[in-house]
């Protein structure tokens, strides 16, 4: 298993990616190759900082920051977007996995289904989502992010992880967060750009965390059907009680919490400090989980598998 993990944070509301996070292997080596570069003392100095103080993947994480271009809505507008392509794809292609993580079945997307995704990808591209009412939008723009992850990952299988995937411009860049993958309206659009520059600063929810998926295990499921203007509120709410009950979102072992590094990442969108992650979870424990917590102050440490959510070992229709 490929794990992002920390025994640390920072309590600054350090924030990162749900997965945009960049490899820290490379910013490892970076700084291991700084002597060379710059000379022992200043390497050193780099090399001496406090990593329990100091959180790389938060270092490499966007932030928020609203594309204002993207906030005209038409409320007045009772029209409906048919995620109807997505939504059966989504009921062929997602089952259930160990301890309730949700996976896809890559390997099994036939021919037929995968120009469907891409026409459906195309579609919704196409359509002139400013004319649309806020509550469409959000249903959109979740879809819109799950539906090109899909398409990236199943673009360059076979792979392990989607950090493999390995199409974003800059030195230290894993993933296609930062590829500009679609034109919206006339603009160029990444997975990075609907994530922290649409969805975040517009619904400022943070069940949001709950309803973009990175295809791996250690993020919040991907729903095994389209989201709605009707149904958008319930799935992300059942998404947040399903993860933070799960092993990856939190977990208490002899008093110490150990909670999904989404909660490091995006500590802002949480309260900004453990207390408002801490509260958060509270908000969706279950009874057992809630017992637990009850008496936590502190997070302990923070851990993220980096898996592909892949059903079945296989990525690709040979593996079948």
């Amino acid at each position: 298993m490929r794990y992002t993990a920390s025994p640390g944070h920072p309590n600054t509301g350090a924030v990162g990616s749900n997965g945009a996070v960049r490899s820290l292997d490379r910013v490892l080596n970076f700084v291991k190759a700084l002597p060379a570069a710059l000379g022992r003392g200043l390497a050193a100095a780099v090399i001496c900082l406090p990593l329990a103080a100091f959180s790389f993947e938060a270092l490499f994480a966007p932030r928020a920051e609203l594309w204002e271009r993207w906030t005209v809505s038409d409320e007045s507008n009772q029209a409906v977007i048919d995620h109807g392509a997505w939504d059966g794809f989504l009921k062929r292609y997602v089952t259930d996995g160990p301890d309730g993580v949700a996976l896809l079945r890559y390997g099994a997307v036939t021919p037929a289904d995968r120009d469907q995704l891409d026409a459906y990808v195309d579609w919704l591209a196409a359509t002139p989502i400013s004319t649309f009412s806020k509550g469409e939008q959000y249903a959109y723009w979740i879809n819109f992010y799950n539906a090109l992850t899909v398409k990236v990952i199943l673009d360059h299988l076979p792979v392990d992880s989607i950090l493999d995937v390995d199409i974003s411009p800059g030195l230290f860049a894993d993933g296609p967060w930062d590829k500009k993958l679609v034109q919206v309206e006339g603009e160029e659009v990444s997975l990075n750009d609907i994530e922290h520059r649409i969805l975040r600063p517009i619904w400022q929810d943070p069940r949001i965390h709950y309803g973009v998926n990175c295809a791996s295990i250690g993020c919040p499921n991907l729903q095994g059907q389209a989201y709605t203007a009707a149904n958008t509120d319930d799935l992300l709410t059942a998404g947040a009680k399903a993860y933070v009950n799960s092993p990856r979102g939190a977990k208490v072992a002899d008093g110490q919490l150990t909670v999904s590094s989404i909660y490091v990442w995006f500590q802002e969108d949480f309260g900004g400090n453990d207390r408002g992650v801490i509260d958060h979870l509270l908000a969706y424990a279950e009874p057992p989980l809630a017992a637990q917590l009850k008496d936590i102050k502190a997070i302990s440490s923070h851990a993220y598998d980096w898996d592909l959510n892949a059903a079945g070992g296989g990525t690709s229709p040979e593996s079948l």
